[in-house]
């Protein structure tokens, strides 16, 4: 890679597995390295695949197979942000449908531990409309899993019954 920065994402072992995931998942994605460990090391022998170089939407990363020591957490997600509810729902039953699971307003958590926020631009308009509109879709929001844009909008004009 000549990026002078990249997100570095630590994998136990299945920093491939993830990428080609992803490359198959996103737009403007895909693998574009993978380098295998010169000697055994503290994660892995000789020969095994230490780390992938990768786009996600056009943004670089590498994963590094460090092994089971470090956990991914909520600090840190990646934001997708949707035009369509066709879009969202795909992202979203991608990662949740591939071993990740749901949260609330949007997260979820793809199978190697990584929060991602499915966020459509419809919600992110709603909050800077600001004001009695944003609160409601704000409101609305709270409730769901995977954003639903048509709520969210009906939300917005203020059709959505008081809970």
């Amino acid at each position: 890679m000549t990026d002078k920065i990249l997100n570095c994402l630590w994998y136990d072992g299945d920093a491939e597995e993830a990428a080609n995931f992803y490359a198959a998942t996103f737009p403007d994605s895909k693998v574009t390295g993978v380098f295998r460990a010169p000697g055994d090391n503290p994660s892995g022998k000789e020969g095994d695949v230490l780390t992938v170089e990768f786009t996600v939407c056009g943004m670089p990363f590498i994963g590094l197979n460090g092994g089971p020591t470090f956990k991914p957490n909520e600090a840190v997600s990646f934001q997708i942000a949707t035009d369509t509810q066709e879009e969202t729902d795909r992202y979203w039953n991608a990662i949740v449908g591939n071993g990740g699971e749901e949260s609330m307003c949007g997260w979820c958590k793809d199978k190697w531990g990584f929060s991602w926020q499915i966020t459509p631009r419809a919600l992110t308009k709603a909050f800077q409309a600001g004001g009695a509109e944003g609160q409601r879709a704000f409101k609305a929001m709270m409730e769901m899993r995977k954003i639903d844009i048509a709520t969210i909008e009906a939300a917005r004009r203020g059709e959505m019954q008081p809970a």
